[in-house]
């Protein structure tokens, strides 16, 4: 639901009938409303209404050549409608695509594999936290961005790199803790180590400490 008690709107791009259908069933499920579904990039953009939408869905390889028109459509509706959130969902790792669809540091983005999506909570909450102006990337696309690069990272210890990561996907400090079994205040002290030998600016929200990192990755 957004602030205003409506569902969120979908418009998805995806070149698989099977999926395409599959995924406006999904999105059904989880209370949101599909306002259009399309087979390719070229179509969505053509017949694309910002002021019906809050999140665009789309594959990255669709027709006509299976390269890179839905990102390419992605960055197109950055530009017309930046307030419009934006999910790449792919079989792929693209992290050329990944880096130039953030380049900009502003949030509202997510990059998800297909293949990795677990459950429809998962995906439903990528999609709330992406129309809230959230970043939601999949582990494997972080890593990607992180081993462009990988020399200036070599002052960070192990749990360094372990909690950069996590909070390059998004998590909070007790999300960190969690998953890697470790206080809050551990969590702390290694965000404080991060910045520090990055020479990023700690903002204090979760939203902007990952653009920061993000934009750190982009330099």
């Amino acid at each position: 639901m957004t602030e205003a008690g409506r569902p969120l709107r979908i418009c998805l791009a995806e070149d698989s009938v099977l999926l395409r259908e599959g995924l406006v069933r999904l999105f059904d499920e989880a209370g949101f409303e599909t306002v259009a579904a399309y087979g390719d990039a070229d179509a969505l953009l053509a017949e694309f209404d910002d002021s019906a939408v809050d999140v665009v869905v789309l594959d990255v390889r669709m027709p006509p050549t299976f390269r890179d028109e839905g990102v390419r459509a992605a960055i197109e509706l950055r530009r017309r409608a930046p307030r419009v959130g934006i999910l790449l969902l792919s079989q792929y790792v693209e992290g050329t695509y990944a880096h130039e669809l953030l380049s900009s540091g502003e949030g509202g983005m997510g990059y998800l594999l297909k293949d990795r999506v677990a459950s429809l909570d998962e995906l439903q909450d990528a999609v709330q936290r992406i129309s809230a102006g959230g970043t939601v990337l999949d582990p494997q696309v972080v890593r990607e961005l992180l081993s462009r690069r990988a020399d200036p990272l070599t002052s960070l210890t192990p749990r360094e790199r372990e909690v950069l990561e996590l909070m390059a996907e998004g998590r909070t400090n007790s999300g960190i803790a969690a998953q890697l079994f470790i206080g809050v205040g551990a969590v702390e002290k290694n965000v404080t180590a991060i910045f520090q030998k990055l020479g990023l600016e700690d903002s204090g929200t979760d939203h902007r400490r990952v653009l920061a990192v993000l934009a750190w990755l982009q330099r």
